[in-house]
């Protein structure tokens, strides 16, 4: 098939990539033109893990980018909507979704041809019937569910694994107005064989997405509230506790084998320094803003958004304890994106605890593998000295912040224990064996 995605972030550029190394015929659509020209050069404008690889295998064949969204409208069979929606502090920022779907209605009223347009951004129920609907009608002067179709896909990537998650989904949601708009998006999807594919209306397709992360943030924020409690009480380290609730059966099922299962999601459930990225904090919110829309209390969802707001002081907290005034004190933070595999630093943990940092005027010290642009970004003009090893960031430094759980810093231990005065190590991730560093504290102990 000929699909149009527009929209080079995060999920627009994986889900072109990896529908294009699937066998369609696709074209990327952005209006920086510096992005479009990168991408048509195989090198990907954001860091994500098997990206660039499959960006080569198939840019210039099945796959381009171009700043020209009438001509990708006019020569494709369905057009994705992959654009951010930001939370702007109430609700969804929905101007960019309104931008996109009114160009390409302006576009459909030149266009003879039956089109589909499905949304892919994030959006609260309603978005793709009432807002986007009413949009293209107006710009096309046609009729949904004649002349064009509207349909709902949501994406459910973790970035750092999205293109594993896109080429081996473990569900796929096609929502849509009508049968029409639903088949055309079953086309699309028939070359994933062997994945349970959900049809459904559009409403719920929008509600599935935010339900999933809401939920998995709903762990995160548990497990963290114990183990703010285990810490609290003394004598109770939350990694002990998890692993014990974990053994249950019902969330790590036992083969007739003997052997035990262990499911990824367990991994939501474990106390650390608070969730980050794109998607949970503002899905979260936005749902909690839309339930109060339609009347509902979501005092669950406030708590979950509550609790994480605060957990990145348990790592302060720590720090605090040994050094209660941080000023001249060497700091090495090590990790700055909100988890591994990914540089996507927005809402990660590292940046509350690097201000309070730079405010009590501490001695930053950075290493992410991969992030370290976006920091410099972040932090522009900053007295933060980014280091290009893990080596280098621990190097005669008076404590080291651990918020990213990238494999590397498993090497710590035995980094640190050839020195003779080792620095404090604040786990905020609790990925390191306690027992290995001298001087070690850890959320949820």
């Amino acid at each position: 098939m000929k699909v149009s995605v527009v929209g080079t972030g995060y999920v627009g550029l994986v889900s072109g990539v990896c529908l294009s190394a699937k066998g369609h015929q696709v074209v990327c659509i952005d209006i920086d033109e510096n992005k479009v020209n990168k991408i048509n050069q195989g090198i990907p404008p954001i860091y994500e893990e098997g990206l660039e690889d499959l960006l080569k295998a198939n840019i210039g064949t099945r796959l381009t980018a171009s700043t020209d969204l009438r001509d990708a409208v006019l020569n494709s069979q369905i057009s994705l909507i992959a654009v951010g929606t930001p939370f702007k502090g109430d609700e969804i920022d929905l101007k960019y979704v309104k931008e996109v779907a009114r160009q390409i209605g302006t576009v459909l009223k030149d266009k003879d041809d039956y089109h589909l347009v499905v949304v892919k951004s994030t959006v609260v129920p309603g978005t793709s019937d009432e807002v986007v609907l009413s949009i293209l009608e107006e710009a096309s002067g046609k009729k949904a569910g004649v002349d064009f179709g509207v349909g709902m896909n949501p994406e459910f990537l973790k970035e750092g694994e999205a293109i594993k998650d896109f080429m081996n989904p473990d569900r796929i949601v096609l929502g849509g107005i009508d049968e029409r708009s639903i088949a055309l998006l079953r086309e699309l999807y028939d070359v994933f064989e062997g994945v349970d594919k959900l049809e459904t209306n559009c409403k719920t397709a929008e509600m599935i997405k935010y339900t999933a992360n809401s939920l998995l943030a709903t762990m995160i924020s548990f497990a963290n509230e114990i183990g703010n409690l285990s810490a609290a009480v003394g004598g109770i380290d939350v990694v002990e506790v998890m692993r014990g609730v974990h053994l249950d059966k019902r969330l790590t099922p036992i083969l007739d084998s003997g052997e035990r299962i262990i499911p990824s999601f367990t991994t939501y459930i474990e106390a650390g320094c608070g969730f980050g990225g794109s998607c949970f904090p503002k899905d979260v919110k936005a749902l909690n803003v839309f339930g109060a829309q339609q009347g509902q209390s979501m005092q669950l969802l406030e708590s979950v958004i509550a609790v994480n707001a605060e957990q990145y002081k348990q790592v302060m907290t720590r720090l605090y304890k040994h050094f209660p005034n941080l000023d001249a004190v060497k700091v090495a933070v090590l990790g700055l994106a909100f988890k591994p595999g990914t540089d996507d630093m927005r809402e990660s943990p590292a940046i509350p605890v690097v201000q309070e940092l730079l405010k009590g005027s501490a001695k930053v010290k950075a290493y992410d593998p991969v992030a370290t642009h976006e920091a410099q970004k972040l932090f522009e003009n900053e007295p933060i000295q980014y280091c290009e090893s893990l080596a280098e960031a621990i190097e005669g430094v008076d404590a080291i912040l651990v918020m990213t759980r990238w494999a590397e810093f498993n090497a710590l231990p035995e980094m640190l224990s050839t020195l003779a005065e080792p620095p404090l190590v604040v786990d905020g991730r609790r990925m390191l064996d306690k027992s290995s560093i001298a001087r070690y504290e850890g959320v949820g102990l």
